[in-house]
């Protein structure tokens, strides 16, 4: 079973500060260990709101966005990496997402944080930016209905070579949440969420009790944001 495991924002986090070393080298080694051992199948940290938008259609009419903001639905049902030249290009493909979905929705548009940003490698002389876009959960999608990130225009950025990753959720009556401060687990499914997504983890067990268990060792790590841990749609 592959699981998504969200951390959410914290006040350092948003306003742009980069992670202590020890908790670069920690999480580093925590990440490597779970490589080696076929757990750990993909992940990514995303800038503040700052450098975020939402594209959002209700009753056929899009809106933009553009951070900083406060957390609202935060409640996932999909998502998608791509490779986009700037946060414009970025929101043009979640426009054309957002059309295929065919009914009123929301996506997030976040920059990612890359390695050479953090200190981990170095940075490149022409660096491809990638963007995450998540797409928020709905009435349907709780009640069951599986959600895809993106259809034709997922196969059209696939064809091009820009797409990086791409999944959807199942309903949060699947999942679970770590929460902050108490560091208890309350079981799915959740009515929403207000914290905004920092940055997920796409791992691999053969439960939700050992995907929690993997939660609250790189919650630990990230000292106390809350973390939601989501099924996977095959």
């Amino acid at each position: 079973m592959r699981f998504m495991v969200m951390h959410k924002v914290d006040a350092r986090m948003e306003a742009g500060k980069k992670p202590e070393r020890s908790i670069v080298e920690k999480m580093g080694a925590f990440v490597g260990k779970s490589i080696e051992e076929g757990v750990f199948k993909d992940g990514a940290g995303l800038h503040p709101s700052a450098q975020r938008a939402r594209v959002a259609v209700v009753g056929g009419k899009r809106t933009v966005v553009k951070g900083p903001y406060e957390g609202g639905n935060e409640l996932l049902a999909s998502f998608a990496m791509i490779q986009a030249g700037s946060m414009d290009e970025a929101v043009e493909v979640a426009s054309r997402m957002a059309a295929e979905i065919g009914r009123d929705c929301e996506l997030e548009v976040g920059l990612v944080v890359e390695p050479w940003e953090i200190g981990i490698s170095k940075r490149p002389e022409n660096p491809q930016r990638r963007w995450l876009l998540l797409r928020k959960a709905d009435e349907a999608f709780e009640r069951g209905e599986t959600a895809v990130a993106g259809g034709a225009e997922i196969e059209k950025l696939r064809k091009a070579g820009a797409l990086v990753a791409e999944g959807a959720l199942k309903a949060s009556s699947k999942g679970a949440r770590l929460e902050k401060g108490t560091r208890r687990w309350t079981d799915g499914p959740f009515a929403e969420s207000k914290e905004l997504v920092a940055g997920y983890s796409v791992i691999e067990v053969p439960t939700l009790e050992a995907a929690k268990r993997w939660a609250e060792a790189y919650g630990e790590i990230l000292l106390d944001n809350e973390v939601d841990v989501r099924e996977v749609a095959v």
